[in-house]
């Protein structure tokens, strides 16, 4: 386990995976019922392709991305089906995980970090009221520019709350993005299950 002498001054969650249950295939089972393609086909073309990074920092808008599902998955629907379906790989709240958060409002400055899109923020706003007002402030990839483990993102973070990186701490669900930001000198956490959260502040001193 890495060092952990200094203080937390601020905490950085990633959304899908850690506060958000998450289902890709989700999407794939809604998109099929429109393609013309089989089941095993549009699951192979739903990849995390070069307009799906240009959709996650900006570069590419929410009608032009879905126009590109629309034309990479063979679909024989409307726009806003294509939106619905991506919109479907967010399932809820990961209550246990939720929980941690509120418990932390008032001791800590609690802030996400979300490799995203504006799509997936307007429909948790609608979906999930209330679910991302609990952090002091949301950075979201297509407004940074950058999506994690780009040091650019961590780096962003950091100039906006003023602190830091060694008294910032990330939980996080992919190790490429843990392991770019201990890089960087932050305090970070793979999480697996509500449990590596509730350690990982408790091992920090941030539970009572």
């Amino acid at each position: 386990m890495q060092e952990t002498s200094a203080p937390v001054r601020a905490v950085l969650f990633d959304l899908g995976g850690v506060l958000l249950d998450i289902d890709f295939g989700r999407a794939v089972a809604a998109w099929t019922r429109h393609s013309r393609l089989p089941p095993q086909q549009v699951r192979e073309r739903f990849a995390f392709d070069e307009p799906f990074r240009h959709h996650e920092t900006g570069r590419l808008d929410d009608a032009a991305y879905f126009a590109h599902l629309r034309q990479a998955l063979d679909l024989d629907c409307e726009l806003s089906q294509v939106e619905a379906g991506f919109n479907a790989i967010l399932i809820g709240e990961i209550t246990e995980t939720v929980s941690l958060l509120q418990a932390l409002r008032g001791r800590v400055p609690c802030y996400a970090i979300s490799n995203t899109n504006p799509a997936h923020v307007l429909h948790m706003r609608r979906a999930f009221p209330g679910f991302l007002d609990r952090f002091d402030h949301v950075f979201t990839s297509h407004e940074i520019g950058h999506r994690k483990p780009q040091p650019e993102s961590f780096a962003h973070v950091l100039q906006a709350i003023g602190l830091p990186a060694g008294e910032v701490l990330l939980f996080d669900d992919l190790a490429p993005n843990v392991e770019a930001a201990r890089a960087l000198g932050l305090q970070a956490v793979l999480v697996r299950s509500p449990a590596d959260v509730r350690k990982g502040l408790a091992d920090r001193g941030l539970l009572s």
